[in-house]
């Protein structure tokens, strides 16, 4: 039987009760206080923020915690082990870096960019302000990307609400539309380099390297040549760093788009303020607004309803 036992933020406990209520089973061992069960796996969550999953189904439903919100970065390394033992010197070589944003935010797309930074460009990257898009605030992601754009060679996916939503609503999880995603966009930045190659391709590992070649194993064309996963991959070189930018710039611009259309500026993330505006806009332009503007299966759609009826109700 496989176990996986993941450690959560205690704000997170809610979410992952209310995405399982419907399989919600009474435990009444010490220290348990939720326990789900589906056909091939048990959730068990303690009250020390520990939640187990048992049963052969146990990583698939561990890596669901990638698809609401639910991991912060000690959860990301539980996850997944901390990838692969880099060569020396890796900083300093050529390298196609990819990443991706946006998806642990109810509102708004995922978007993945793969960018191309040979040795002799390392420096110029470096100067235009490079670093962990996370450490830089948006207005600086908006003056730094486009200059990026321009310098490096690059492939930007941003997968939008509805085509999300479709997507999610056939079976694919949200770590399977990522893996299509990022070898979709290092296969787009290995063709416009042709006949040059990388030393290295880098990504920043959302999943284990049999898991991700899992996802995408019907792909037409598979990435597999010196790919190598990290966590925090960010931080090991800047070509990775910089695909972390124009994936938040994309993220933003999208963001820009979709808070037009509802006539305010969009909340990031997935909290309670999320919610309350979720909440809003079915009470002001409904369902199919909000659907088509969110990650429908999060677990903010079901709390932005109940605040809705709430407040219909009065």
């Amino acid at each position: 039987m496989n176990n996986i036992v993941l450690k959560l933020l205690p704000q997170q406990l809610n979410e992952i009760e209310t995405y399982y209520l419907k399989h919600k089973v009474e435990r009444n061992a010490p220290g348990v206080v939720f326990a789900a069960k589906l056909p091939d796996v048990t959730i068990t969550v303690y009250s020390s923020g520990k939640v187990m999953f048992q049963g052969l189904g146990a990583q698939r439903e561990a890596s669901r915690l990638n698809e609401f919100a639910l991991t912060d970065e000690n959860n990301q390394q539980n996850i997944n082990s901390i990838g692969d033992t880099l060569p020396e010197n890796f900083s300093k070589l050529s390298v196609i870096g990819s990443d991706e944003t946006g998806t642990g935010d109810y509102f708004g797309p995922i978007t993945v960019a793969a960018v191309y930074v040979p040795n002799d460009k390392i420096e110029l990257v470096t100067e235009l302000g490079v670093k962990d898009s996370k450490q830089l605030n948006d207005q600086a992601i908006r003056e730094i990307a486009p200059h990026l754009i321009a310098t490096c060679v690059h492939s930007l996916l941003t997968l939008r609400n509805d085509k999300y939503n479709d997507l999610q609503s056939r079976g694919l999880t949200q770590g399977k539309m990522k893996a299509m995603l990022h070898n979709q966009a290092l296969k787009h930045v290995l063709h416009k380099i042709s006949p040059e190659k990388p030393d290295y391709i880098l990504i920043d590992q959302f999943a284990e390297r049999d898991t991700y070649y899992q996802y995408i194993q019907n792909e037409k064309e598979i990435i597999r040549e010196n790919v190598l996963f990290s966590t925090k991959a960010e931080q090991q070189h800047i070509a990775v760093a910089a695909a972390s930018i124009i994936a938040r710039y994309a993220f933003l611009i999208e963001m820009d788009r979709l808070s037009d259309i509802v006539g305010f500026p969009l909340q990031k993330g997935a909290s309670h303020l999320v919610d309350e505006m979720a909440a809003k806009i079915l009470l002001q332009q409904g369902e199919n607004v909000l659907r088509s503007i969110a990650k429908w299966h999060f677990a903010n759609t079901k709390k932005a309803k109940r605040i809705y009826e709430n407040f219909a109700s009065r």
